[in-house]
């Protein structure tokens, strides 16, 4: 039965009838995107140009057209049009571009497949580019997908090994712990007694995922003839980012050493722990690793009856994530409850088959970041995004970027820490930088989808507090005197440099305008608002400060004078001391009273 099919069961239970989709364009819940053209007329041109090879010549595809980083993944021209036409026969029965519903487009990338389904959760985190009515609704994409049967399985594992696999597993479980659409996971024995937790690539999931993200690009860049910019859903982004996550899930040898690394950093913390990898097992399609048993950490029931404290989980969950985020650089990218089991006092992270990174110059900038939220500092939440940026900032429009900053904290900043929605903070922070023309790097994006997903996670164990609030108190009880001088120093070196950049640039435009001026090519009238005479005003002022700093330099060198006791004195103070005490407080007397009178003045010209 098809997911279409399974939902329509479960409509036709409730009593609504299923969801037609072929809704006209402007209906509620469609998304017109104005083209001209029917989608059939321009899926069917699209299909037309595929089969007769015009679209994809001198185009960077992946696989058949042409390997991105040199990879090969054995695709035919024959199984990359089939691939076409069974897309086609989907998205016929949708009309794309005219009326696409959030639950029609949830189905549809449903029916066509794994690789579409993952598009639809990444796109589930992308607000800049989905309404949240869409991001909702991807969001209940299915992770689940019919199991390999045993056959399957075991032909996989001996096309791994060359090695029998009986003489490397004495048993192996029919039963799978989990099933997914790029693998599954089932509990095994080897022969030397270990309980494994054996992870198996489906076979030709990489040829599959490969093609339809080629077919995704050649799809959209067609399709973007017919659109404009601003109405066409740009998936660029999403597809490179499909592509960055999909060679990096499909290589196992990747999991196997982010599990050897995540337990390296997390050696010295006593309640974090991953499974221990077997590396001579571990193959680009299979990991072998630690069968891990424990209690699921959203079983709250039997974790306290087990004798655990929700909040004290919560805690450290997100104090350590903390860790991993500011202080690693390297964090598990899908913290979900699924992900994470609570065995013998440890938090127990699970399937580390998606990692993030951050650089040590972003760590620096998320730091940045977080404190500027917790203290409802725009102009550093500022800085701390065109640090991120990886593209120029110098042309953004500061003005207008602290402007928009300046809304989101009132939203968002303005409220107790413990009732920051991280999800729509952070959603509306990516739109408004991309807005703004700061172009965020994927890590951010994975980060911002993470830190939601952990948001709810530690909701469940603490009711009512935020995670930004923990990160918060980290950072605080986590930062050094030194560790804080050190960055302090950093930062008035970035900001000193900015300064000599705009120093030299303003003494180069002045060097313009003299020669300009010296020329008589250049006129200067000086108008100031509320003076009659400029010139005579700056003068004035010019005087008072002299004069104040003529004042100052009396009352310290007769200070100094007294504390030397220099002979001969009078009312115990040196004449010389006495003297400059006494011409300090004529001058000061002279300077206040010419201020008021000047101030008088301007009264009576009111």
């Amino acid at each position: 039965m098809t997911p279409s099919e399974r939902d329509e069961r479960v409509d036709d239970a409730s009593g609504e009838g299923p969801d037609v989709p072929e809704v006209p364009e402007g209906a509620e819940g469609g998304r017109g995107l104005g083209s001209t053209r029917t989608s059939q007329e321009i899926i069917d041109a699209w299909y037309e140009r595929m089969v007769s090879g015009e679209e994809g010549s001198g185009l960077q595809t992946i696989g058949l057209f042409g390997g991105r980083s040199g990879e090969d993944y054995g695709l035919s021209r024959g199984s990359r049009l089939a691939r076409i036409g069974q897309i086609v026969s989907i998205v016929r029965r949708y009309d794309i571009f005219h009326g696409l519903t959030p639950k029609s487009l949830r189905r549809m990338l449903e029916e066509l497949g794994p690789t579409f389904v993952k598009a639809g959760q990444i796109l589930s985190m992308r607000s800049e580019i989905l309404p949240q009515s869409f991001m909702r609704e991807l969001g209940k994409l299915r992770t689940d997908v019919e199991p390999m049967d045993r056959n399957t399985v075991l032909e996989a594992l001996r096309a791994e090994y060359e090695t029998p696999i009986e003489d490397i597993f004495d048993a192996i479980d029919d039963q799978p712990l989990g099933s997914a659409s790029v693998a599954q996971v089932h509990k095994a024995r080897l022969v030397t007694g270990e309980m494994v937790a054996l992870k198996i690539q489906r076979p030709h999931v990489q040829e599959i995922m490969a093609q339809d993200i080629s077919i995704m690009r050649s799809l959209a860049r067609y399709a973007s003839k017919f659109m404009g910019d601003e109405q066409f859903l740009d998936l660029r982004s999403v597809v490179d980012e499909l592509w960055q996550s999909f060679r990096e899930e499909t290589d196992f040898l990747v999991e196997a050493r982010s599990l050897e690394e995540f337990r390296r950093n997390n050696a010295g913390c006593a309640f974090v722990d991953c499974p221990k990898p077997y590396p001579t097992l571990c193959t680009k399609h299979v990991v072998v690793m630690d069968y891990v048993e424990g209690i699921p950490i959203n079983d709250a029931t039997r974790l306290v009856r087990e004798g655990y404290d929700l909040s004290e989980i919560g805690i450290k969950l997100a104090d350590n994530y903390t860790s991993q985020m500011l202080d690693d650089g390297f964090f598990h990218a899908d913290p979900h409850p699924g992900n994470l089991v609570i065995r013998d006092g440890k938090i127990v992270y699970l399937d580390l088959g998606i990692m993030g990174r951050l650089s040590s110059h972003d760590r620096s900038a998320m730091r940045d970041m977080v404190t500027a939220v917790a203290q409802c500092d725009s102009p550093g939440l500022a800085e701390g995004l065109k640090r991120f940026s990886i593209s120029d900032t110098s042309e953004v429009d500061d003005a207008h970027l602290l402007a928009d900053l300046d809304a989101i904290v009132a939203d968002y900043g303005l409220a107790d820490l413990s009732d920051l929605d991280v999800g729509a903070f952070l959603n509306s922070l990516i739109s408004m930088a991309q807005k703004d023309g700061i172009e965020l790097p994927s890590s951010v994006t994975m980060l911002a989808r993470s830190l939601v997903t952990l948001e709810g996670t530690v909701h469940a164990l603490l009711p009512g507090t935020s995670i930004v609030e923990i990160i918060h108190a980290h950072l605080r009880a986590h930062t050094s005197a030194s560790e804080l001088a050190r960055r302090e120093t950093k930062r008035i070196a970035r900001e000193t440099v900015a300064a000599t950049h705009g120093l030299l640039s303003a003494a180069s435009d002045a060097g313009l305008a003299m020669r300009m001026l010296t020329r008589g090519q250049l006129r200067v009238n000086l108008d100031l608002a509320g003076t009659e005479d400029p010139l005579e005003d700056l003068a004035r002022i010019a005087n008072r400060v002299t004069l104040s700093v003529i004042i100052a330099g009396l009352f310290i060198g007769s200070s100094v004078v007294y504390y030397a006791r220099i002979q001969p004195v009078i009312f115990g103070i040196p004449i010389i001391g006495f003297v400059g005490y006494l011409a300090a407080l004529v001058l000061g007397v002279w300077v206040a009273q010419d201020i008021i009178r000047e101030s008088h003045r301007r009264r009576r010209r009111r």
